[in-house]
């Protein structure tokens, strides 16, 4: 490491309702303030139809919120700014934005300001189901290459092509006017380095292996033949839309002056290459091979690291993604995780809030796991599926739906809100079990974002129903300290990321072990979890 005393970065989290900036000093990781800003627009739920399953982001929420939020870290921080040495980047995702040839969002055209499908299509948004079908049939199809093959070998509609495609058939002048599509997690290093060519904005490699078919052994992304095949109106874009993906260790350009003096920061300083808020938040969490890092958040996302010559020709089926270096250099990163978890008990909070204007959201919460905590195992028999935004994984499947079972005249709210519990439970052992069944062992079980922090009853269950220890790390922005200890190896502040990783992440703060009784009754009720499964799969099939 260089002489880093008094070296501070900025790591920046673009999350589903607020951007985080959060100042991490460089010699040891500790935070030293953080700035938090809401999306004004998507407070308003503004561009969505939840009904629909849309939901988009105006880029103008990403700019405004960013800027208020590092303002804010930096006011108090006591005047750090001009000791900050790198800025890094990580957003949800997929969420692809539509841009110009000058690489500017749409929406910031006045033409396009107010037209849904010229804005950030979020990562939740469902209404490229179809879609998602059309570029599973063709890589099924043997005519090319099976390009699902290393993101489980099934294409979800919460990524970058179906996305895309969905707007080139329902929207023809957004899509005309497009001259790419681009990445959150890419566009905003674009923007704050002052790219002025879409053809030149870097692509992350965690972006591009995980949601847009990007891998080396395919030399790339699909070909234009497979493309067109797919619709010709994809022969639209400039095939390949892009070659060359890079680690979010290295920079993708430097700050320029005018959102040096915007932010308040050094001019020059170095932005990392972006990646999504779960990768970036494994590292902030200290990832090691084989640990199971569980972002415990709306949705989850769950990253593990390999090595390669460990993996070897294992390709784990079902999941979101297995791409080198996609979260640490030189591992083979994996992804998966479940559509929703904290949306699932947001959903319930807002179906018993109905008609009362008087309660803020989330304020039934609280006492509904004190209630359900005092319930045993299974509740009083009901069962339920995890999957109101569809599933991610295993086997990704946007069309089925949640189920609730089991209901009876003795059910009651806590006792339902139990069953949705243990259904995100069983959703989360599905996937640890996914990974072991294909050959690549989970030897530990990590978990940070709010619930995991902020609940000990659902991290509890989860343990439990997971028969494994959980460990919960510390710190509140793990994925902000995530991209500023990419923004340090970015600046040259230390040698390579895992340097940096060593001295910066966050420590475990408790740990969650599971209880026996409780494992052996869950051991049971799994199997419940399974069957319902299979009946909603068949339902969604019909």
């Amino acid at each position: 490491m260089t002489d880093s005393i008094g070296s501070f970065t900025v790591g920046l989290d673009f999350g589903t309702d607020s951007v985080r900036a959060v100042v991490v000093r460089v010699e040891d990781g500790e935070e030293i303030s953080h700035g938090v800003s809401d999306y004004r627009r998507w407070a308003e739920q503004k561009y969505c139809d939840p009904a629909r399953q849309m939901f988009r982001h105006h880029p103008a929420d990403y700019l405004e919120s960013m800027t208020e939020a590092i303002r804010k870290a930096i006011a108090a921080g006591n005047g750090i700014g001009q000791r900050i040495v790198g800025i890094g980047v990580d957003t949800t995702g997929s969420s692809p934005i539509p841009v110009s040839g000058a690489g500017a969002a749409l929406a910031l055209d006045p033409e396009f300001s107010d037209d849904p499908d010229a804005m950030c299509i979020l990562w939740k948004d469902h209404t490229s189901v179809a879609e998602a079908e059309e570029i599973n049939t063709l890589c099924r199809s043997g005519r090319f290459e099976d390009y699902t093959k290393y993101v489980g070998g099934i294409y979800s509609s919460e990524w970058f092509w179906a996305k895309i495609l969905r707007v080139g058939r329902v929207n023809r002048k957004v899509f005309e006017a497009a001259s790419s599509w681009v990445e959150l997690c890419d566009w905003i290093p674009a923007v704050l380095t002052g790219v002025g060519n879409a053809a030149d904005v870097v692509r992350g490699r965690c972006a591009a292996g995980h949601k847009a078919l990007w891998h080396p052994d395919f030399g790339g992304l699909p070909p234009c033949e497979w493309m067109t095949a797919l619709d010709p109106c994809l022969g639209n874009l400039a095939t390949p839309m892009f070659s060359q993906t890079l680690t979010s260790d290295q920079p993708a350009g430097r700050l320029t002056a005018d959102w040096s003096e915007a932010l308040g920061l050094p001019a020059g300083i170095p932005v990392a290459v972006g990646a999504f808020d779960c990768h970036i938040g494994a590292v902030g969490a200290g990832i090691e091979p084989y640990s199971l890092v569980r972002v415990m958040g709306t949705s989850t996302c769950d990253i593990l690291v390999a090595p390669p010559q460990k993996v070897g020709d294992i390709v784990v089926e079902g999941i979101c993604g297995q791409v080198p270096d996609s979260v640490l250099p030189g591992f083979t990163g994996f992804e998966a995780g479940q559509s929703s978890f904290g949306d699932v008990f947001a959903w319930f909070d807002r179906v018993l809030r109905w008609g009362r204007e008087d309660l803020k959201a989330g304020a039934l919460l609280p006492p509904l796991e004190e209630a359900a905590k005092a319930l045993p195992p299974g509740g009083l028999g009901e069962r339920a599926l995890d999957w109101l935004n569809g599933r991610r994984t295993p086997d990704a499947n946007q069309k089925v739906r949640s189920i609730l079972s089991g209901l009876h005249l003795g059910s009651s709210a806590p006792s339902i809100y139990r069953a949705l519990v243990e259904s995100t439970a069983f959703g989360s052992r599905a996937i640890a079990d996914r990974f072991v069944e294909q050959g690549i062992p989970v030897e530990r079980v990590v978990a940070i974002g709010g619930i995991a922090r902020k609940s000990p009853f659902i991290t509890q269950v989860c343990a439990d129903v997971m028969n494994r220890e959980i460990e919960i790390i510390e710190s509140d922005q793990c994925c902000a300290r995530g991209a500023a200890i990419f923004a340090a190896t970015a600046a040259g502040e230390y040698r390579d990321v895992l340097e940096a990783k060593a001295a910066m992440h966050s420590p475990v703060e408790r740990v969650y072990k599971p209880d026996p009784e409780a494992a052996a009754v869950y051991d049971k009720l799994y199997a419940d979890y399974v069957r319902l499964g299979a009946f909603a799969n068949d339902l969604a099939a019909s």
